[in-house]
């Protein structure tokens, strides 16, 4: 068996026998975790084991667990400070805030390895333009370059502790005011300036080994008619030729109102794959999964499937370990602390 295009999500804290159904299809070969399926450290690593023991090779378990306001799993988890932290501390000590970067990455990652998660959404690679409610404090910072240091840190973190990273949401989301999870964003500039501009952290981490991208529910007008997610021209064309990125490409939640263009959950998941995705993401839709995995019936793409089982967790720990580790102790401590301090607050 191998693993299928589709990662879904679960209603609750356990898995229902509808769910467990879908979960065995050969199309599906992750799922995704959010607030909801969350109770103790103890029941989510249970989930998650149960996820894993259900077929072979194991699915794929992922989150969004960003830190700031995007960190699906709260008590017992350290707290990660929102990304635009470590922009405020480099005004004064670039590599103090690069350290502290990194130390943030290890700490998210080694927590949801605890937990036997396999990796998380995460860094996010957006410009803080100052136009994006829901990028906001989730971008590193304002200038592509620093982006670039301080994400490829955050990864540096995240894979000492055995996870993989994605970068999101390629080619950038941060020069648009709409939300595509309730609008349709469209970003007017050409090809050119956002090479020069948002597309620069991404060249920068592909070449420092990005393991995955995700692409924005965005439209670039002067560039192609069509969402990034669901663009042959930025997946093949820019990522895979240009940039000869290797890696996964995920597909962002195609229940998203952007997502909506093309259809039905089915032609969205073809879509997202006919256009280079090697997964498509269908969250908070049962139905609207059921019907994308029954539409990709019988779907292979062996190139894909290499790529995806790169993504499982490595480096395997439990929480009994980690309590006992002082690393652990000293970083947790250290950065829990920056979400308190009033000198960061964000104004990015």
């Amino acid at each position: 068996m191998t693993l299928g295009p589709l990662m879904v999500d679960l209603v609750g804290t356990t898995i229902t026998e509808t769910e467990k159904h879908l979960l065995l299809k050969p199309e599906v070969g992750g799922v995704i975790l959010f607030t909801r399926n969350f109770e103790s450290v103890e029941q989510i690593t249970r989930l998650v084991d149960d996820v894993h023991n259900l077929k072979s090779p194991k699915l794929l378990v992922a989150v969004d667990h960003e830190g700031g306001r995007v960190q699906r799993f709260r008590q017992g988890f350290s707290c990660i400070p929102a990304a635009a932290v470590y922009a405020k501390i480099a005004k004064n000590d670039i590599e103090y805030a690069r350290r502290l970067a990194e130390d943030a990455g290890w700490l998210m990652a080694i927590e949801l390895r605890a937990s036997g998660i396999d990796f998380s959404f995460a860094p996010v690679l957006d410009l803080a333009h100052g136009l994006s409610g829901v990028i906001g404090d989730r971008a590193f910072h304002s200038k592509p370059v620093m982006v670039a240091t301080l994400a490829y840190a955050f990864m540096h973190g995240m894979n000492k502790a055995g996870m993989k990273a994605v970068g999101k949401h390629f080619p950038g989301h941060g020069g648009v005011v709409e939300d595509s999870h309730v609008a349709m964003p469209v970003d007017h500039r050409e090809l050119d300036e956002l090479l020069q501009s948002d597309i620069i952290p991404f060249g920068t981490m592909i070449e420092n080994k990005l393991a995955a991208i995700m692409p924005a529910h965005v439209i670039y007008d002067k560039v192609d008619a069509k969402p990034a997610g669901y663009s042959s021209f930025w997946i093949e064309n820019i990522l895979r030729k240009r940039f000869n990125f290797q890696g996964v490409v995920f597909s962002d939640d195609l229940s998203m109102e952007a997502a909506g263009i093309v259809g039905g959950f089915g032609e969205r998941a073809e879509a997202a794959l006919s256009a280079g995705c090697d997964m498509a993401l269908v969250c908070n839709h049962l139905e609207g999964a059921i019907e994308a995995s029954e539409h990709l019936s019988g779907y292979t793409n062996p190139t894909s499937q290499l790529r995806l089982v790169r993504m499982h967790g490595e480096h395997d720990i439990n929480w009994a370990q980690l309590k006992k580790d002082e690393n652990w102790q000293k970083i947790s401590a250290k950065i829990t602390a920056l979400n308190d301090s009033p000198e960061f607050e964000m104004d990015i």
